[in-house]
């Protein structure tokens, strides 16, 4: 059989016999067929391989597609509601910035808003005219509170006039700190008040000069750094007439006369003996102390540790002292119960660290609890008066009489604390008195022994020694103390408490104290070693001092008084002087309350317990 090389495979699968031709196109046809048959099945696997390759990619762009979507749309869903988040953060914002500028501008009016009431000028039955009975009622040594929990108040009285206006308003709880600050600007005092429920700052700014607005808030903390409003006082200064105090009865009492009035009826040796604070000798009321107190008629007494054994004894001497007062004025009572190594009081009192280690912890409200407990050490032995805080920068490390009694060689530390101290004090109703003025820190002599000499210009004292004492006298210190200081440069020929230019020039003219001006005690070697007693008081007086401390010795007070007396009726000082000085020191006493009621046995233990708190608090 013959066969075609070429088509040999396709002839040997030919069964039958055909022509030439004809076996060739069927030869080709098959071959055609077995290539297609090999096509597909190279094609076919292929072909499924880029299906399944083809829907994979469709998935995962799919996929990707639907995220791009999403992530397309998502700012055109949020983009609305975040814009209205934000218009409403604005919102919010601004109606807090317009109630904190309503708030401080009501304020210099004597209201607070949504309250129609006027805090010094409303009477009490037109507050309950206007809301109806109060939900409770405490009586305060501040006066009579009234709460209102509907209208989310609370209304202090004194007398039957409004005083104080507390709003616990929920718009007002939401204004923060950085709120109050942010407007107000930063406070003219801070206060603290701690009890077993709250840790509160209070910020307080002087809207008028009898008015004060305070902030309420919680002490900031590392959580809280920005807190909010719990509630604002609007505290309005309003004097106490004599009659709602408990006192002793006694002939000529004051009652609610005008101090002019009370001044008018004074005899010229009464007026003096009200410019005198007096020591006294031995624990007892000996017969000195009688006619200090029953003819001579001293403003006041200065105790010393020497007068204080126990705490019954100091009650009873003091006790004594105030039943027989037969000055129509109460006494004043005063200590040097300032901490540290000077203190005076007794009964196991558990002591204060110096002010130098206070300085070094440096903490306003750790300052302001210590002069909050030394205010209630004097209130518990019925104490009126502290000789505290001490306002001298040690800047003298030679310094004799000073040194640890300083808060520190740093003006701002000393006035920041000083300034807290002498606040703490003053809460507990005691007189304080900042000394001693305008500095006795850089001074290498003891004034008890000698007269120290300063030799600084003006421009040097206010870049340094004063700066703490003028902080003081605008955060409304009572009494300043004059030390027994020459300073050349301003006065070459008098001590500061025998010096116009220190006293009236100075103090009462360029820092604008209005308070009550005390000398240091003028039986201190700076006085009695270079000066006659009665003299030196003479010149005293007429410089500007308001009070004489005359520490020790009963015929020095007599020395002294008759020196005064004698310089009145020869022409040398004025009685219209003397009514100066007179009316400033009834002025503090009916300020501060100050009355001859009898006190009780102090609580030493009690005071003792929160003294510990205290120190366990902020020294360990």
């Amino acid at each position: 059989m013959i066969t075609d090389k070429k088509d040999g495979k396709c002839g040997d699968q030919l069964q039958q016999p055909v022509k030439r031709k004809d076996r060739k196109g069927n030869c080709n046809m098959k071959r055609r067929r077995a290539s297609r048959n090999k096509l597909l099945i190279f094609t076919i696997p292929l072909l499924i391989l880029a299906l399944i390759i083809g829907v994979y990619y469709y998935a995962i762009k799919e996929n990707s597609s639907e995220q791009n979507t999403q992530g397309k749309e998502s700012p055109i869903i949020t983009q609305p509601s975040g814009k209205n988040t934000v218009d409403s953060k604005n919102e919010r914002n601004s109606n807090l910035e317009k109630l904190v500028e309503e708030t401080f501008s009501l304020s210099k009016e004597g209201k607070v808003p949504n309250i129609p009431f006027v805090s010094g000028k409303t009477e009490r039955k037109e507050v309950n005219q206007e809301w109806g009975k109060s939900d409770h009622i405490s009586e305060t040594a501040k006066g009579r509170y009234e709460e209102y929990k509907s209208h989310h108040a609370t209304i202090g009285y004194v007398d039957q006039t409004v005083n104080d206006i507390r709003s616990y308003d929920s718009e007002l709880q939401n204004i923060s700190l950085n709120d109050i600050k942010k407007t107000g600007g930063e406070p003219d005092d801070i206060r603290y008040y701690k009890d077993s429920t709250h840790d509160q700052i209070i910020l307080v700014y002087h809207e008028n000069t009898s008015t004060d607005l305070l902030w309420v808030l919680p002490v900031k903390t590392e959580q809280e750094p920005n807190p909010k409003v719990d509630h604002i006082s609007l505290f309005t200064q309003i004097e106490k007439t004599p009659n709602q105090q408990p006192q002793v009865e006694k002939p000529n009492q004051q009652g609610n006369q005008s101090i002019s009035a009370v001044i008018s009826k004074m005899s010229l040796e009464d007026k003096i003996g009200q410019m005198i604070l007096a020591g006294v000798s031995g624990t007892t009321m000996d017969a000195s102390a009688k006619k200090l107190i029953s003819q001579i008629h001293v403003g006041g007494i200065i105790f010393y540790k020497n007068n204080f054994e126990t705490s019954a004894q100091a009650v009873q001497f003091v006790n004594q002292l105030k039943a027989g007062n037969s000055s129509s004025l109460p006494l004043l009572l005063g200590v040097d119960q300032e901490g540290g190594r000077v203190t005076r009081l007794p009964g196991g009192l558990v002591n204060f660290p110096p002010n130098k280690q206070i300085g070094q912890v440096n903490n306003p409200e750790f300052s302001y609890k210590v002069g909050t407990l030394l205010g209630q050490e004097l209130k518990e032995f019925g104490l009126n008066l502290d000789f505290a805080p001490v306002l001298d920068i040690n800047s003298n490390p030679n310094n004799p009489v000073i040194g640890d009694r300083s808060f520190g060689n740093n003006a701002e530390i000393v006035s920041k604390l000083g300034v807290q101290t002498m606040k703490g004090i003053q809460s507990q109703n005691v007189i304080t008195t900042i000394k001693h003025f305008p500095g006795h820190g850089d001074t290498s002599v003891d004034s008890h022994l000698d007269l120290p000499i300063v030799n600084k210009s003006l421009k040097e004292l206010k870049e340094l020694e004063l700066i703490p004492f003028e902080r003081a006298i605008n955060q409304g210190a009572d009494v300043v103390m004059v030390a027994h200081i020459l300073l050349p440069q301003l006065d070459k020929s008098n001590p500061g408490t025998m010096s116009k230019a220190v006293m009236t020039d100075l103090l009462r003219k360029q820092l604008g104290f209005t308070g009550v001006i005390m000398t240091d005690d003028m039986t201190m070697g700076a006085i009695t070693e270079h000066f006659d007693t009665g003299k030196a008081a003479v010149e005293s007086v007429k410089a500007g001092s308001d009070i004489i401390l005359v520490g020790h010795d009963y015929n020095n007070v007599v020395k002294i008084i008759s020196s005064l007396k004698t310089a009145v009726q020869n022409g040398e000082i004025s009685e219209q002087r003397l009514n100066e000085s007179i009316e400033r020191i009834i002025q503090l006493k009916r300020n501060y309350s100050i009355n001859d009621t009898k006190v009780e046995s102090p609580k030493i233990n009690e005071i003792n317990h929160s003294i510990n708190s205290l120190m366990n608090n902020y020294l360990h």
